[in-house]
Formats: C-alpha cells, sequence, structure tokens
C-alpha cells in the first residue's frame, strides 16, 4: 500500500529515500482536511490569491491549474496545488455560501435550507417560536441553510 485509504495520503516505505518529501506532503494535507472547512467550491482558481493552508472544494467543471480535479478538495501550499479525494459522507463547512457540503462518493451536495414553521391544523406560538429559535441558533452555527 503505497497511500492511505480515506485521503490517498502518501506512505513511508522501508529504505526510501527523501523521507521528509512524502512525510511533509502528507503532513500538509492533514493540516488542511483537519480543520474541516473550505473558503469555496469553484470551477476556476484564476481569480484566487491564495494562502498557503487554504482548501477549496473543486466544482463540477473545472479549469485551468484545476483541470480533472473534478469534486476534490484543492489545498495550496508554498510548492503550489495538492489535491485530496475526499471519502463518501465527508462533511465541510463553505464558508462562502455559510452552509455545510456533504460529498456522496460522486458528487458534493449542500444540505437543504429549513423553512421556517407555517401552517398546520394547531397554531401553538410557543411552539413556533421555539422552532423559530432552535432553526435560528443552527443557521447561526451553519448548521442549517438559511431560506
Amino acid at each position: 500500500m503505497s497511500s492511505t485509504p480515506n485521503f490517498s495520503m502518501p506512505l513511508l516505505h522501508a529504505a526510501q529515500a527523501q523521507k521528509e518529501i512524502t512525510h511533509n506532503e502528507a503532513l500538509v494535507l492533514v493540516d488542511a482536511l483537519l480543520r474541516g472547512t473550505v473558503k469555496a467550491m469553484l470551477d476556476d482558481p484564476a481569480p484566487l490569491t491564495p494562502v498557503a493552508g487554504q482548501a477549496w472544494i473543486v466544482g463540477a467543471a473545472p479549469v485551468g491549474a484545476w483541470a480533472s480535479q473534478a469534486a476534490k478538495i484543492a489545498v495550496f501550499t508554498e510548492g503550489g496545488w495538492r489535491f485530496a479525494t475526499a471519502p463518501a459522507g465527508l462533511q465541510l463547512r463553505d464558508e462562502a455560501a455559510a452552509i455545510c457540503r456533504r460529498f456522496d462518493g460522486s458528487a458534493w451536495a449542500a444540505y437543504p435550507p429549513i423553512a421556517a414553521p407555517t401552517g398546520g391544523s394547531v397554531v401553538d406560538v410557543e411552539a413556533r417560536s421555539t422552532l423559530a429559535s432552535v432553526l435560528g441558533a443552527l443557521q447561526q452555527a451553519g448548521l442549517a441553510g438559511v431560506t
């Protein structure tokens, strides 16, 4: 096995020359992925002025430096772009959209927004107020989309 099963990070081998390079590559990816957030989901990195350690989700139709890296996680390093393949079920917070995205094994999807309570056969002001407060807290924490 030459890489880890979940994020395909490089593994060291016995008698491997320049082990520090392989080790550092893996640490760069671990450092970016453990944070659990990405700047945004984009197709084109051209307009970006990235800082080392920042990450993006590569969109479905990538161009430029991200060509052929669709649905991967792009991490900017001092040596350029590094890409990680997300395992199915991975969830990351998209800072630009203020939502959580989940990878289903082939594509990234945003959680659908939760609508505030309305209608119903029995109108309970206290219940609606409580639900609205809970929904507001979830939205503020980025765990639920805003409608």
